[in-house]
């Protein structure tokens, strides 16, 4: 299979880090549950949200993002078990040198270059399934659609969307290699 996977809030804790260095820099006490959608500036009133998403932009921000839990792992399995596995995040040009050494190969050695698609419009990618935190990127594609639970879209119903809601890469390892088994199962 074709796997696509997100970046941000799905094989790493951007969110967390972003909100975090947010409270810091604006002397606030924001939590993750007070992020309802996608506008991460909504709870931070009277900071504008140029302010609240410039910290993104701040030298070293992305060197001090984690991995998610199991992420490393699950995505090595696929490829072990040889799937095609593609990195596809809509990063902004200006991160992604120091989104890419600093984070994504830093914890994920084993991806290349060769396997990281920079896009904002997902849907246009071929795969066989996209796991995403953005209800955006999987809506309208073209794939099995496994969203990554997140503060911003914990409210949304992803069932009634068709989509496989996941809180852990546990979860999704799961879920895809189910997936594979009727193939299997067809071959034989």
């Amino acid at each position: 299979m074709t796997i696509l996977v997100d970046m941000d809030d799905t094989i790493e804790q951007l969110l967390e880090a972003w909100v975090k260095r947010a409270n810091e820099k604006y002397h606030r006490n924001v939590s993750l549950e007070e992020i309802t959608d996608w506008n991460v500036a909504a709870p931070y009133s009277g900071i504008s949200r140029e302010e609240i998403y410039g910290v993104i932009c701040e030298p070293g921000f992305w060197a001090g993002i984690k991995p998610m839990p199991g992420a490393a792992e699950a995505l090595k399995h696929f490829m072990d078990k040889g799937h095609q596995v593609y990195i596809v995040t809509a990063t902004e040009i200006g991160h992604v040198e120091e989104k890419m050494n600093r984070l994504l190969f830093h914890y994920f050695p084993f991806l290349s270059w060769n396997q990281v698609i920079i896009t904002g419009r997902k849907q246009m990618i071929r795969g066989d399934v996209l796991i995403d935190d953005g209800i955006h990127n999987l809506e309208g594609g073209n794939y099995r659609k496994i969203l990554f639970t997140a503060p911003h879209n914990r409210f949304y119903d992803a069932e009634a969307n068709g989509m496989i809601r996941v809180h852990t890469w546990e979860e999704v390892v799961r879920i895809i290699d189910d997936m594979e088994e009727p193939a299997e199962e067809e071959s034989r």
